[in-house]
């Protein structure tokens, strides 16, 4: 396995045609159907790029920007942004075309932490990413700055640091009745 690709060396993209079958209530492609085919391009990307089977370790900010109509094709595009030793941050992005007009909307984006695993379920080492351009410099380090952002985010709340008393002013300018007594 080499020591480092390149980004294009493990892209992929798919396009379906969303039926029936895929839309909710509203008649709408439904969201949990999206994030299907958004975590299984994240996999094909993740593993072409380790040459392992990989699996979901979180995903990042996931917002639906426009709805998706029955009859449209839905192309997703995946891309390596970001490895680290075991993992790796893939790049997803979902549009949809209007077979009839040809309008392209983009519906959503989102990033998914991806970690190679081997037979026995343990964590692989992966090759690095080769950057080519600015474009994949800005996503390296901005999915670094995820990462770290992340894991502040992770301290600042742990149950075992967090003073109540710090946040409690916060929350009256919120929709809630906060019924806490100490």
């Amino acid at each position: 396995m080499p020591k480092y690709k390149s980004a294009k060396e493990s892209q992929v993209s798919i396009t379906e045609l969303m039926l029936p079958a895929h839309s909710n209530f509203s008649g709408k492609v439904h969201g949990g159907h999206i994030l299907n085919l958004m975590d299984q391009i994240a996999f094909a990307c993740a593993s072409k790029h380790s040459q392992q089977y990989c699996v979901t370790a979180s995903v990042n900010k996931v917002d639906f920007l426009n709805p998706i109509e029955v009859g449209e094709l839905v192309t997703l595009k995946a891309s390596i942004n970001y490895t680290g030793n075991t993992s790796m941050v893939v790049g997803v992005r979902v549009e949809s075309e209007n077979i009839t007009t040809g309008k392209i909307k983009h519906c959503n984006s989102s990033y998914f932490t991806m970690v190679a695993k081997d037979a026995s379920g343990k964590n692989v080492v992966i090759p690095g990413l080769i950057i080519e351009n600015e474009q994949g410099i800005r996503r390296f380090t901005r999915s670094m700055h995820r990462k770290e952002e992340a894991i502040k985010r992770s301290a600042k709340f742990r149950a075992s640091k967090y003073k109540v008393k710090e946040h409690l002013e916060l929350l009256k300018s919120e929709n809630v009745e906060v019924k806490y007594k100490k």
